[in-house]
Parts: structure tokens; C-alpha cells; sequence
């Protein structure tokens, strides 16, 4: 027999004498992380070593990246962002033409094309009652507020959008308005 052989037979024969034991308790424990995982109770109850396993953000904090939006979605809020909430964004060509795009990718299915609320949506009666922005009071801040707590039937696109494209869209809302009340 070549030693290859004999090894094998060998290993063979040792892992069934140590298979062969008590069938109540391990023997050999192959992952030990497996079998003794670390608890953590939930809830921000303490875990290991007495640490807190899951807690609540401490109330005022802002997500890494984001900007608190001061104006509640609320009658009054909406009112205070018609009145006062103005665009960062410079309006150039740039923001415009970006505006366009997220315009015919989010709005225009329901708004039209020029705004004037004759989307496809609309056309085929899955929505009625669509705005024309030419038969509404609005300006920058009211359209920001839409876009990111949604009014009558129109839902929130916050959660889609950047707070850049929300302002680029408003930017393009405004420029159908003006073309509409030409």
C-alpha cells in the first residue's frame, strides 16, 4: 500500500471512532461562532459586555448627507413655504435642462408636457381633477412643499429625488407656468 492510501484509511478510521460517541453532546466543534453567537436583546437592550445592542438616534439629529426641512406638512406649512422658501439653486440652463428630465420622468405622466394637466394619467382618466399651473397660485416653495409631502392625491417624491432635483424641477415648473400665462 502506497501512503496515501494508508493515510486515508487512517483519517477514515479516526473520524468514525470520534463520530461513534455520545450522540448528546459535541465532541468537535467545527465553526465555534456558530455555536455560541454573541446575544443581543432587541430594542436597545443591553448585549455583550453590558453595551447597548440597538438605539434610537438621538432626537434632532440629520442622516449624514441630508437637510432638515423646516416646514411642516401642515396647511400652515404649506402656506409659510408659498410665502417664504426660496431656491439655492442658481437658475441657469443647466439646472433647467436637469429639471426637464426628472420633470418627464416623475411629473409629466400626470402634469403633461407643458404643464397645463393633460398627462397621459389624466388622459386616460386614471386621474382627474390634475392642475393646470396656469389656474394656481404657486411659486417656488409652495412647488418644493409638493414635491416633498404630496397634496390631494399627489403622493411625496422625496424619497426619489435629491434635494438638488427637487429645486431643478421646480425651476422647470416654473418656467411651464410662465410659458402657460403667456
Amino acid at each position: 500500500m502506497n501512503n496515501f492510501t494508508k493515510i486515508t484509511f487512517a483519517l477514515v478510521a479516526f473520524l468514525s471512532i470520534v463520530s461513534c460517541g455520545d450522540k448528546r453532546s459535541r465532541s468537535v466543534q467545527y465553526m465555534p461562532d456558530m455555536y455560541v453567537s454573541v446575544p443581543y436583546e432587541p430594542n436597545g437592550e443591553t448585549g455583550i459586555n453590558g453595551e447597548p445592542s440597538n438605539l434610537k438616534p438621538v432626537e434632532g439629529s440629520v442622516a449624514r448627507g441630508q437637510v432638515p426641512y423646516d416646514y411642516p406638512n401642515t396647511n400652515d406649512g404649506y402656506d409659510a413655504a408659498l410665502k417664504n422658501l426660496k431656491s439655492p439653486l442658481e437658475k441657469n440652463d443647466e439646472n433647467l435642462a436637469k429639471g426637464k428630465v426628472m420633470y418627464g420622468i416623475y411629473c409629466a405622466t400626470c402634469h403633461g408636457t407643458k404643464g397645463d394637466g393633460n398627462g397621459v394619467l389624466a388622459q386616460r382618466e386614471k386621474f382627474n381633477g390634475v392642475p393646470n399651473y396656469k389656474d394656481r397660485a404657486i411659486t417656488e416653495g409652495s412647488t418644493y412643499h409638493v414635491i416633498m409631502y404630496g397634496r390631494n392625491l399627489m403622493g411625496s417624491h422625496s424619497s426619489q429625488l435629491t434635494i438638488a432635483e427637487r429645486w431643478q424641477i421646480v425651476h422647470y415648473v416654473d418656467k411651464l407656468r410662465n410659458d402657460l400665462l403667456k
